[in-house]
């Protein structure tokens, strides 16, 4: 039997109260999902960091090619920075460790750190990333986490966690226990196709007015990708399932195939 409480904004975190349960981090538009795809992608690690002083200090001591900066502040990218783009990525992300500041998505990461295990999920892998939880964490009580934008709430994150619950409730053979916050996100997902959502999203409008619309698409798609991200030692997200998959198969081929379908 799980227990699954919902946060609606990362500001939300209790540090002391996150300890010792599993967290799972939400940021559709668009860092939880760039983070998805990237290691999808064959990124060989994230290293999340919440501003873009951090992210050069972590530059140092590093092979110049072994990294890319990754980076946006308010949806507007960093300068110097490669923009978090999880189609544009894809063909420069492979082998290379990520250094990814963002307003939001990996705030939220960094302040969920205390917690036991954190995941990353996003539309893209939330079937994946369900079933692991439902396979390694036995009891453990679940706090999913939307990011929110800059302290407001974000409905395209409660939408993405509603959809998770979905898939906890489909493959996993214990009963959950939701919170009130929970259960209204499993409600507000039904019956709601996930691109008319984020499109209508503040968000999804923003990132739509400064041409983010093929991204806004991508990013809408449901259990296209098997991975499933996990921070490591508080610094590192790397790929728990060991299916990163890059070639012929899998990798960035099918993130190409998906992509023709969107476009």
């Amino acid at each position: 039997m799980k227990k699954v409480h919902l946060l609606f904004k990362k500001e939300d975190i209790d540090q002391a109260k996150i300890e010792g349960k599993v967290a799972v981090v939400f940021d559709i538009l668009l860092a939880t999902s760039t983070i998805t795809a990237a290691l999808h992608a064959g990124a060989k690690e994230v290293i999340p960091v919440s501003t873009k002083e951090e992210a050069e200090k972590e530059t140092i001591g590093r092979e110049k090619n072994s990294y890319l900066l990754v980076g946006e502040y308010q949806g507007r990218s960093l300068d110097h920075f490669h923009e978090p783009n999880p189609m544009k990525l894809k063909e420069v992300v492979n082998k290379k460790t990520m250094i990814l500041s963002t307003t939001n998505g990996t705030v939220a990461i960094n302040r969920a750190s205390l917690a036991k295990h954190v995941y990353i999920a996003s539309l893209l892998n939330g079937k994946a990333v369900a079933n692991e939880i439902i396979k390694r964490e036995k009891d453990d009580t679940i706090v999913l986490i939307c990011s929110g934008s800059s302290g407001e709430f974000c409905i395209e994150d409660f939408y993405g966690a509603g959809s998770f619950i979905a898939s906890l409730m489909r493959e996993s053979n214990d009963r959950l226990i939701l919170s009130e916050s929970a259960f209204a996100a499993h409600e507000f997902y039904k019956n709601r196709e996930p691109k008319s959502v984020i499109l209508e999203s503040r968000v999804g409008q923003m990132l739509i007015d400064l041409g983010f619309g093929e991204e806004v698409d991508f990013v809408s798609q449901r259990d296209i990708m098997s991975v499933v991200p996990r921070l490591v030692d508080q610094k590192r997200i790397c790929l728990t399932n060991q299916e990163q998959i890059i070639g012929k198969e899998g990798g960035s081929d099918i993130v190409e195939r998906t992509n023709k379908t969107v476009r």
